[in-house]
């Protein structure tokens, strides 16, 4: 008896418990190289240096070293390449798009008492992209003995860290009732993915209804959209000639659109269990945050700088929406002999249709950060100039407590100190500069394989028109990650090798 089964669902339901990740975590508190082009084409380095918009993100007390008022805007390229590698079949899936990156202008007031210690202070407001999510993942290969019935499993059977769910819920109750740990123990009952051991009796206890024997056929495909921004309201000023400090209060916002499908086939069997299944998430996280930087420059002497900066925890309240699709097709497993019937419908749940989950807004706090910089500049020739930041990214939590209790323990036990190196270099010929820089950047994990290191290189020019500048950067970096499809039960996941390639222009103003 041959059946086929579609879950949809659609329309707007209310939850308070969304499952987050360790992935979900890093993606606020992890940021790329953005900003203007001559920010970039020095991967970064400029916490030392200052008299960039965007280097305030690496020190607030940059916008002292301004001689004048500025204003720049900054448009961007970005290219990824994703190549996956899924038990032997290697795939490439490419993605590109083009954006505003930065915008923003400083204003500097000099003190006229020539008498003071104080000599300026300075305003800005600047905006940056943090992060650009614009990416695409396909992944395909014969997975020899794991099927994702044991994602549904994992969360209808009983384990260490909850109960099963009875059989009489699965029957009688309606997805959009239920949690979010429920609703996909709901799924694979209703999508004929795991069945009860015993149907007689209100049990707990589900085995898996996709025959066994392996050599699963298996496609992923995500693809995400979206970004992470920050505007920076900067206060410096200098003491002397030797000192700069600086304030941001850091406004951020973000949102984040990713849709994942997952298709699943075998032909271990003819006429009993199923044989193929679609199931898609269509997840949008939307939020806003604040942070803050404290940061001092000292001149050394007319050649060498010193910098050293702080930037506070971000916290961020995130909302999430997610929509589940589930389709399966098989055959009637509790009668293999009768082929005569189709079956239609969804048992007894009889759930409302285009049901989207709009879950109770949660906190997350990422970790703070320390920067130490240091620069040596060449008279008007050039300059040469070093960060290193650290962040204990083990550090970072999911509020309220109570209802992230496992995820923060995992990454308190799974993630771990990281270290950032960037360094930066610049040398003139008249009008012209020329940049280049190198950035490294430790694994935030502690097996640094699930999140390999990041290494990139970039390159850059600029021309002086006087009152005008145009600067132009190239930068690429590439890491290695193995991220299961599902985040438990079915972890199987493919080896991605990621290369982004990024070409930014930047025009500047002085006013």
């Amino acid at each position: 008896m041959k059946k086929n089964l579609f879950l949809l669902f659609t329309g707007f339901a209310f939850s308070i418990a969304p499952a987050q990740e360790i992935a979900d975590a890093l993606r606020y508190a992890q940021e790329n190289i953005q900003g203007t082009a001559r920010f970039s084409a020095m991967s970064g380095a400029f916490g030392a240096l200052g008299g960039d918009l965007s280097s305030l993100n690496a020190n607030p007390a940059g916008s002292a070293i301004f001689s004048n008022d500025q204003t720049t805007v900054t448009l961007s390229n970005y290219c990824t390449r994703n190549k996956s590698n899924y038990f032997g079949t290697k795939t490439i899936d490419n993605d590109n798009s083009f954006d505003l990156n930065q915008t923003g202008g400083v204003f500097v007031l000099k003190n006229q008492d020539p008498n003071s210690d104080w000599k300026k202070i300075a305003f800005a407001i600047n905006y940056d992209k943090t992060n650009n999510y614009e990416n695409s993942v396909f992944s395909v290969g014969t997975n020899p003995t794991n099927s994702v019935a044991n994602y549904f499993l994992s969360y209808a059977n009983a384990n260490a860290d909850r109960g099963g769910i009875l059989l009489e819920t699965l029957k009688n109750y309606y997805y959009e009732n239920l949690n979010y740990e429920d609703q996909q123990a709901f799924l694979g009952y209703q999508g004929y993915i795991i069945n009860p051991v015993d149907t007689n009796v209100n049990n707990d206890i589900y085995i898996s209804n996709i025959p066994a024997g392996g050599n699963y056929y298996q496609e992923n495909i995500s693809i995400s959209n979206g970004y992470n921004g920050k505007l920076n309201f900067n206060f410096a000023t200098q003491y002397k000639d030797k000192f700069y400090f600086g304030i941001n209060l850091n406004s951020h916002f973000t949102d984040y659109k990713k849709t994942t499908v997952f298709y699943e086939s075998n032909t271990n069997s003819t006429n009993i269990g199923l044989r193929n299944l679609t199931f898609s998430n269509e997840l949008h996280t939307y939020g806003s945050g604040f942070s803050m930087n404290l940061g001092a420059i000292v001149k050394v002497n007319k050649g060498i700088r010193v910098g050293f900066a702080w930037e506070s925890p971000s916290w961020y309240t995130l909302n999430d929406e997610l929509k589940q699709d589930l389709k399966t097709t098989g055959f009637n497993y509790s009668d293999p002999n009768d082929n005569t019937k189709i079956i239609e419908g969804l048992s007894n749940a009889n759930p409302d249709s285009n049901v989207t989950m709009i879950y109770a807004p949660y906190k997350l706090q990422t970790p703070s950060k320390w920067t130490g910089s240091f620069a040596y500049i060449f008279g008007k020739i050039g300059l040469l100039s070093v960060d290193y930041a650290v962040k204990d990214y083990s550090n970072t939590q999911f509020k309220p407590k109570n209802e992230f209790r496992n995820t923060n323990t995992s990454m308190a036990n799974l993630l771990d100190l990281s270290g950032e190196l960037r360094i930066g270099g610049e040398y003139k010929i008249k009008q012209w500069s020329l940049r280049g820089g190198y950035r490294f950047e430790q694994s935030p994990y502690k097996n640094a394989t699930t999140v390999g290191d990041l290494k990139g290189y970039s390159a850059g020019v600029g021309y002086n028109f006087g009152a005008t500048k145009v600067d132009l950067s190239y930068v690429t970096s590439k890491r290695d990650s193995n991220q299961g499809f599902f985040n438990q039960g079915f972890t199987d996941g493919a080896h991605i090798n990621s290369a982004t390639h990024t070409i930014t222009a930047t025009l500047l103003f002085e006013l």
